[in-house]
């Protein structure tokens, strides 16, 4: 028996019922979700019907979030994005050097609380949806944007004698070294978190300076 869109009703033997979601709420389960599964296996295996159940809803409450399967995973894709530029924004003030560990630590532990969607997100390199690489490609974007900007913000930078075009390019290898190192990090941990922070950040440093 059907309930209203977004519950579903009490079967016998059940106790209670299901708490009714708002729809942030709903969403976010629905992402959730999806992060799961996208993590898990390549865009063209997972089939949204999958999501539905896990989310224990209906394939057409899902649809109603998200028309296509190309929209659900764009939007898993943007929602990872926004949490790491939101985790690792950097405090106005601050010298970037300062910084860089401490930035470095919550990158990780986001990495690793959340490595389903860390996984997910950079599996969209891979898909061959041009609408889910271009969300893919913009997130990478932000993260070289919000780096370059606190380098600019920096009195200390001044010393930095790259010119902008090397710089822009130094601190987008530098991310893709960051992802490959932290997707393998995950997988097999033969470093410490500390140790895998203190290699990132030489890392960085060694890709800015002169």
């Amino acid at each position: 028996m059907a309930g209203k869109q977004g519950e579903r009703t009490t079967q016998p033997g059940e106790r209670g019922t299901r708490k009714r979601l708002s729809t942030e709420e709903r969403r976010e389960q629905l992402l959730s979700a999806g992060a799961s599964l996208f993590a898990q296996h390549p865009y063209d295996d997972v089939w949204i019907e999958q999501v539905a159940e896990i989310a224990g809803v209906s394939r057409g409450l899902l649809y109603h979030y998200f028309p296509t399967k190309r929209d659900f995973f764009a939007a898993v894709v943007e929602r990872e994005s926004a949490r790491m530029l939101r985790l690792t924004a950097a405090e106005p003030g601050v010298p970037v050097r300062e910084q860089i560990r401490t930035g470095l630590d919550v990158f990780l532990d986001y990495a690793h609380t959340h490595a389903h969607g860390f996984r997910a997100f950079h599996r969209a390199a891979a898909t061959g949806d041009p609408l889910v690489r271009d969300v893919y490609r913009a997130g990478l974007a932000a993260h070289e944007r919000q780096i370059l900007d606190a380098l600019a913000a920096d009195p200390e930078s001044a010393r930095i004698t790259r010119d902008p075009v090397t710089l822009r390019i130094a601190v987008r290898g530098w991310l893709a070294f960051m992802v490959a190192v932290c997707l393998d990090w995950l997988d097999a941990p033969d470093l410490s978190r500390e140790q895998l922070r203190d290699l990132c950040a030489r890392a960085l440093l060694g890709a800015i300076e002169p």
